[in-house]
């Protein structure tokens, strides 16, 4: 053989060692399956996390003005009574008052304690806790069994937590859901594909595997870093899918040595072909998720996390477990023959002369079609998703959607602002900075009113204020306010805006804003300053990333297949395609057209770049791999590509395939979210594995010639006969 490097030790090892290798995975297997059960109980929020002004401020707001660490929101909704009626007020307290047991609860604020807690008919109570939002689990359950509707009152719950909670529910239904659609629809193309049920149920068995022992290590990982709920569906879709694929090439590839070779060397020279392309791809998608830990955001290292973990057991899965059974089973690979095997090759030598001979004009159609399918990206909308994420029916979302319309989100959700003048805030020099601030606060256009310690003290002069403080009586009066705006140095102010609270102009404003004013040092929180640095947080790292992941893949492929070219138009190739999918998606889910238009999750983007950059990447390892093998053999690049594409076009189609069906089975999901990712990842897998690697590489292959395998200072031409 050729090749005596480390992928014909790995096969010569799975071999040798097939049967303990085997038992080794088997418990592993078992063992992480355990593990694994728990991994959602272990799973936190939204994932929408990070250091910044706005966690600074919701600490300051905690540690230093008493305000709960979570709170759970309880709506009141009469349709005949009016708050003022002793039946509607009977009913709050009487549920008021069985919250106040609650665990973790450390006060219940009545919405008869601030005229702003009512509307209308409609009045809420908060139950505030010292615990985050997804320690309270158990303290959901009990509200929910605490607060039933009455005849004249609807009584609902939402907030964070509850949201938190619902989406973790749903989340575990939706992976529930998409396994029973994707595994038979897999399992199906795998048997048109091998026709045999040993054949085709390896890949089902390889992938779930690997899911299962990545979920069991993530559980592991949980227990020292805070991981998203989001992971539940991305590392199976990734798992499973790869997993699957990888399987897929090897089992296909070991079939057809086993036609020629003996079972020991179709096991070395499958790992040694089918397994580098498998070790290569894996390496691809590592890379393109590893990208994603430099956004310093919870949700994206979680899922880079999950996803590289997933990724390094199925790799390591293919090279070792799969091809210890195939050892074991030998012949009997092709038991239990379901359906006629074919060869298959014709109809796609046919495919594969019709493209060569046409390069250029294919080439015009397909890249027409994808900047036709890219026109639409320039309309992308981008938001942080909340409760609208979860399905309909859900109260928590119902809740959460009436109480914003009923109260108002420039109400609910002012910019909180910290000034810190560096000493005690009761002294006439910071309180009249203070009271400089505040004025300018007020002739903002873009705020509507401020919320201070000057709202409240009568129009009292600094010294005014200073010097009651100081007496008894005064100091009494202004106890309740001293307490929610003053803390020694600190002072806090509200300013509610007059513009949308998520909006690019709020955003802005929110960043004039932070630093140096009057003296004093500004620090801002609230949903705006939360999106704001959530948004910038991505623009800003998202380009290193993006660098970062294409550089090392263009040095991966340089040194597989020592060509300059070849992994230049990959990655060209790869954010074409990628572009268009992104196009699709803006039509799919802003136009209006197949559905009520939702603007597109703003970690989607990212996370199908990361996923979809490394997982094409294993079409075109498999594909120029073994184009890569007929020209090092013929030195003639148009037989290669042909022979090339011949051979691996049934396989390559039926990978797609099971990626599509594997994460399109997503699209029946309710989660928003996981369903645009699945939906987006399907897309790009099905323009890159038709348009891109069925037409656009073999053209591109064909036009280039010998430049495809150009690579500077190299002295000896690939092309020279390596053959065993």
């Amino acid at each position: 053989m050729r090749d005596k490097g480390i992928f014909q030790m790995i096969g010569k090892g799975a071999f040798k060692y097939r049967k303990l290798i085997i038992v080794f995975w088997v418990l592993a297997t078992a063992a992480f399956s355990m593990l694994a059960i728990k991994l959602p109980d272990s799973l936190s929020g939204s994932g929408f996390e990070m250091e910044g002004s706005f966690k600074k401020v919701e600490n300051i707001m905690q540690n230093d003005f008493n305000q709960p660490k979570s709170s759970v929101m309880i709506l009141f909704k009469s349709s005949n009574l009016s708050p003022d009626d002793p039946v509607y007020k009977k009913t709050v307290d009487e549920a008021l008052r069985k919250l106040q047991s609650v665990d973790h609860a450390v006060s219940v604020t009545s919405p008869y304690g601030s005229p702003k807690m009512i509307k209308g008919k409609t009045a809420y109570a908060t139950v505030n806790f010292d615990k985050s939002f997804d320690e309270l689990k158990d303290s959901i359950k009990q509200i929910r069994k605490k607060t039933k509707s009455t005849k004249d009152m609807q009584i609902g719950i939402t907030g964070g937590p509850v949201i938190a909670e619902d989406m973790n529910t749903a989340s575990q239904k939706d992976l529930a859901r998409a396994e029973a659609i994707g595994l038979p629809a897999a399992l199906i193309i795998l048997l048109l594909a091998f026709g045999g049920l040993i054949a085709a149920g390896l890949p089902i068995i390889i992938g779930l595997g690997s899911v299962v022992c990545a979920m069991g290590i993530l559980f592991l990982i949980g227990q020292e870093f805070s991981l998203t709920i989001f992971i539940l569906n991305v590392v199976p879709m990734i798992g499973l899918a790869l997993g699957i694929d990888f399987a897929l090439l090897l089992v296909n590839r070991f079939r057809e040595e086993l036609e020629r070779q003996s079972i020991e060397d179709a096991v070395v020279i499958s790992v040694l072909t089918a397994g580098r392309s498998i070790a290569f791809s894996g390496f691809c998608v590592f890379l393109g998720l590893s990208g994603m830990l430099l956004i310093q955001i919870d949700i994206f290292r979680s899922v880079a996390l999950g996803g590289m973990v997933v990724v390094i057991i199925s790799v390591i899965n293919a090279l070792t477990f799969l091809p210890a059974v195939l050892a074991v089973l030998g012949k009997r690979i092709d038991s239990f023959m379901l359906l006629r095997r074919k060869n298959g090759r014709s109809g796609w030598r046919k495919f594969a002369s019709f493209v060569m001979k046409r390069p250029a004009i294919m080439l015009i159609f397909s890249v027409a079609i994808l900047i036709l399918a890219l026109i639409p990206v320039h309309d992308l909308k981008l938001s942080i998703p909340e409760a609208e994420s979860l399905p309909p029916h859900y109260e928590s979302r119902i809740m959460f959607e009436r109480f914003e319309d009923t109260f108002g989100k420039k109400e609910l959700y002012p910019v909180t602002i910290v000034a810190d003048g560096g000493g005690k805030v009761l002294t006439v020099r910071q309180l009249l900075n203070t009271e400089k601030l505040v004025k300018r606060l007020e002739k903002e256009k873009a705020v509507e009113h401020v919320d201070s310690l000057f709202s409240y003290t009568r129009s009292l002069t600094p010294a005014e204020i200073l010097a009651a403080s100081k007496t008894k009586q005064g100091s009494e009066k202004l106890k309740p306010v001293l307490d929610r705006y003053v803390k020694n140095d600190k002072t806090v102010i509200r300013a509610y805006l007059s513009i949308g609270v998520t909006s690019e102009n709020a955003k802005k404003w929110v960043k004039k804003w932070e630093g140096k004013e009057n003296g004093l040092e500004l620090t801002l929180g609230g949903p705006t300053k939360f999106n704001q640095e959530i948004f910038d947080e991505i623009i800003n790292k998202t380009p290193d990333g993006l660098s970062i992941v294409l550089l090392s893949t263009f040095v991966v492929l340089l040194i597989a297949f020592r060509s300059l070219f070849i992994p230049l138009k990959a990655i060209l190739m790869n954010v074409i395609s990628l572009s268009a999918t992104f196009g699709i998606l803006v039509w799919i889910f802003q136009s209006g057209y197949l559905m009520d238009p939702v603007s597109i999750g703003l970690m989607i983007p990212v996370f199908t770049f990361g996923i979809v950059f490394g997982l094409s990447m294993d079409y075109e390892v498999f594909l120029i791999s073994r184009i890569q093998e007929v020209y090092q053999e013929t030195g003639d690049n148009d037989k290669a590509t042909l022979e090339g594409l011949t051979s691996t076009s049934k396989i390559i189609t039926s990978a797609a395939a099971i990626m599509i069906v594997i994460t399109g089975s997503f699209v029946f999901t309710d989660v928003m979210p996981v369903k645009q990712i699945g939906i987006a990842i399907a897309l790009a897998i099905l323009i890159d594995a038709t348009l891109v690697r069925m037409i656009l590489v073999p053209s591109l292959m064909r036009l280039m010639g010998r430049w495809n395998w150009w690579l500077p200072f190299r002295r000896k031409n690939i092309a020279k006969n390596h053959a065993h």
